[in-house]
C-alpha cells in the first residue's frame, strides 16, 4: 500500500492532502472487501514489499 493519490484521501479525510498516517484506513479497507483480517493484509502486504525489495 502507498500513498500516490496526494489528493485522493480516504472518506474521514477526504477532501485533504492524503498522507502516510491514513495507511491503516486503506488496510481495514481491504481487509474488508477480501474479508480478510487486518492483521492478514498487514502481513501479506509486508511480505509482498520484503520480496519486491528482496529483502527475506
Amino acid at each position: 500500500m502507498e500513498t500516490d493519490a496526494p489528493y485522493l484521501a480516504p472518506v474521514p479525510y477526504r477532501g485533504k492532502r492524503n498522507e502516510s498516517a491514513y495507511l491503516p484506513l486503506a488496510g481495514e479497507k481491504v481487509a474488508d472487501i477480501k474479508n480478510l483480517k487486518i492483521a492478514d493484509v498487514a502481513a501479506i502486504t509486508s511480505s509482498n514489499a520484503r520480496k519486491l525489495f528482496k529483502m527475506l
